[in-house]
C-alpha cells in the first residue's frame, strides 16, 4: 500500500483530472452556488477559492464579485484553474496546509473536496478562520465517503457487486495516501471549535445521474495503476467494469457532500 507521504492520489497533472473537474462541476457546482448566494454575496467582496482545481467556482465567483471585488483562487497545481485569469481574479500556487494566509482579508473563504486530503487539516483550517474579515463566512464542503460507501445502492448483480469492490479499493488507497474518510461529518463542530458563529450544515448525495457516470468512469482511470499495484483488482476487472459503466449497467453514487458554513463574529 501507499503511505500518506507519497501525494495525493488524485493529483491534477493526469489526463483524467480535466474529465473529472468537469463531472465534479456539474454534479456540485449547483449546490455550491446556492450556498454561496444564501450567504448574500455581492460586488466588492473579497473572496478565497481554495484547492480551486477547475475554474467554474472561480469564475463564478468573479462575477458576483465584480469588478470593485476580489477572488484568490489557490491550489497546489493551479494549471486547471488559470483558465479563470482576468479582471478580479488571482491565480496562486498555495498550500494551504503549509503556507501562511494570504494578505487581506476575505468576506468569503470557500475550499470543496479540500481538507478531506489534507494532511494537517487542523492547521489548514485554523488558517482559513484566521483569514476572515469580522463578519466574514467560511464555507466547507467536503465528501464522506465512510457515510456512504457504495458505488452502487442496489447491489442485484456482479456488475454491481464489481463495481463497490472497486470502491473498497479505491478508498483503501485514499485512507492509505491520509485523507479522512469520514471528515464529512465533523465539519460542523470544527467550525464551532474554529470560533465561528452562526453554524448550519447540510448534504447533497447524487445517486445516479450522467455526471456521475463521467465521474466514476474518469476516477477508476485515473487510479488504475494504483488499484493493480496494490492487488485490488485486475487489469480485466477494471477493463470489465469500465464497459459495464459505459454501457449504462450501473448507477454510480458518490460520496455524501456535507456543505457547513460559519460567520466570524
Amino acid at each position: 500500500m501507499t503511505s500518506p507521504h507519497d501525494g495525493y492520489l488524485l493529483d491534477n497533472a493526469r489526463p483524467e483530472a480535466g474529465t473529472r473537474f468537469e463531472a465534479l462541476s456539474a454534479l456540485f457546482d449547483p449546490s455550491t452556488r446556492r450556498h454561496i448566494e444564501n450567504l448574500g454575496i455581492a460586488p466588492g467582496w473579497h473572496c478565497w477559492e481554495i484547492g480551486a482545481g477547475g475554474p467554474s467556482v472561480v469564475s463564478w465567483l468573479a462575477d458576483r464579485a465584480g469588478p470593485s471585488g476580489r477572488v484568490l483562487a489557490t491550489d497546489i497545481d493551479t494549471s486547471w484553474a488559470a483558465e479563470a485569469t482576468g479582471g478580479v481574479v488571482e491565480v496562486r500556487h498555495h498550500d494551504v496546509g503549509r503556507d501562511g494566509p494570504p494578505e487581506g482579508g476575505f468576506d468569503l473563504i470557500h475550499a470543496r473536496l479540500v481538507l478531506v486530503h489534507v494532511t494537517d487539516r487542523e492547521q489548514a483550517l485554523r488558517t482559513m478562520a484566521e483569514s476572515l474579515r469580522p463578519g466574514g463566512w467560511l464555507l466547507l464542503e467536503d465528501a464522506d465517503p465512510a457515510l456512504q460507501p457504495l458505488t452502487c445502492l442496489d447491489e442485484y448483480g456482479p456488475e454491481q457487486a464489481l463495481a463497490n469492490r472497486l470502491r473498497s479499493g479505491f478508498r483503501s488507497l485514499l485512507a492509505a495516501r491520509g485523507a479522512d474518510l469520514a471528515y464529512g461529518r465533523k465539519l460542523p463542530r470544527l467550525l464551532r471549535e474554529a470560533g465561528l458563529a452562526d453554524v448550519n450544515a447540510d448534504a447533497y448525495f447524487p445517486i445516479t445521474s450522467p455526471a456521475c457516470n463521467v465521474l466514476e468512469a474518469a476516477t477508476v482511470r485515473h487510479v488504475r495503476g494504483e488499484l493493480v499495484a496494490a492487488g485490488l483488482a485486475t487489469d480485466e476487472e477494471i477493463d470489465r467494469h469500465l464497459e459495464n459503466v459505459a454501457a449504462g449497467l450501473l448507477d454510480p453514487a458518490t460520496s455524501p457532500m456535507i456543505s457547513a458554513w460559519g460567520r466570524r463574529p
